[in-house]
């Protein structure tokens, strides 16, 4: 096979992998109704190298959006369920003896995978998420002192429920802050879910994504011709100082204990720079950085325990700071 060729039959081609990606959504819509935020959210995670937390109740299709997109794009993908009694090594991998040999052997975890799909993260204790964090930062895992890379494609989208429910563990400041994006996942609205339930009633089978018609239409070659084309988008000196406006200006916010962190304004102009792409244009606007100013920065802040008291949410902190940064012209 050709190395420039997926198995899709896509070549490494610019143009064509930014068609390939927008039929993501086509494709995912055969398995899940809505939700276009969240699947566009995916693809800037997978061109920026970035990871995905996503929130929402139990029940609003979380994990089945993430197995359609890997089945829509042909990667590999792994899933953990993550309990209070998951164990690290039950993610990374450990170090088995082969009695034949007389050796130790390392054993590959679930997290050697392009697309990691870490179910209910907030369930497991801090020393089993923070298994997570070498993985996602440094794309390796190190086991007994020798470091083993991990694929890539690699993407960790880790499901969350409001930490307000029963048996959750509030995700640590430095574990957030290693998310490239965090993406909201609402109830579907009422046409919404009837369109679930028809589905189901004629016989939909969530676990079964062929039957619904899912296939793959991108694939490895076509990320890399689009982050190679991501990578080349120009970005003007007044873009990066709108960046550096916004993310200094929660600094100084009186709702917040916590601003966004330099990381955050680089997550921030790469995800804009991947959704200027996206839709079409070779140079990032304002309004690229607007659009994705909520799911990237939105983890990153921590607001007072007053201002949490009388209803101040990390959106409209953030939607505050947008309407009074000036926007360059």
């Amino acid at each position: 096979m050709d190395p420039t060729t997926d198995n899709a039959g896509n070549t490494g081609d610019p143009g064509r992998a930014r068609a390939s990606l927008e039929a993501l959504r086509a494709e995912i819509s055969k398995a899940v109704v809505g939700q276009d935020p969240a699947v566009t959210g995916l693809v800037v995670a997978l061109l920026c190298r970035g990871h995905v937390l996503l929130e929402g109740v139990p029940g609003v299709a979380k994990t089945l959006l993430v197995r359609a997109l890997a089945s829509a794009l042909e990667l590999d993908t792994k899933r953990v369920q993550f309990t209070p009694d998951l164990m690290p090594s039950d993610v990374t991998g450990s170090l088995v003896y082969d009695t034949r040999t007389a050796e130790f052997s390392f054993q590959p975890g679930p997290v050697f995978t392009n697309l990691l799909l870490a179910d209910e993260i907030n369930r497991t204790p801090p020393k089993t998420q923070a298994s997570l964090l070498e993985a996602m930062e440094e794309r390796q895992v190190t086991v007994d002192g020798t470091p083993r890379p991990l694929p890539d494609p690699f993407l960790v989208a880790a499901t969350q429920n409001p930490v307000e429910y029963e048996g959750t563990y509030p995700l640590p400041e430095a574990q957030l802050d290693r998310f490239l994006l965090k993406l909201t996942i609402p109830l579907p609205s009422r046409q919404e879910e009837i369109d679930v339930l028809t589905r189901h009633a004629e016989g939909f089978n969530p676990r079964d994504l062929r039957a619904a018609g899912v296939r793959p239409v991108a694939g490895p070659a076509d990320l890399e011709a689009a982050r190679a084309a991501v990578a080349k988008t120009a970005i003007s000196p007044e873009i990066t100082a709108y960046v550096v406006d916004i993310c200094r200006a929660t600094r100084d916010s009186p709702s917040l204990t916590l601003g966004v962190s330099p990381r955050g304004a680089t997550a921030l102009l790469a995800a804009s720079r991947a959704w200027a792409w996206l839709t079409g244009r070779d140079y990032v606007i304002p309004d690229d950085v607007k659009a994705l100013a909520l799911p990237t920065l939105r983890h990153r802040v921590q607001l007072r325990p007053e201002a949490e008291m009388e209803g101040v949410t990390a959106d409209s902190v953030i939607n505050a700071v947008l309407a009074h940064v000036p926007v360059p012209r």
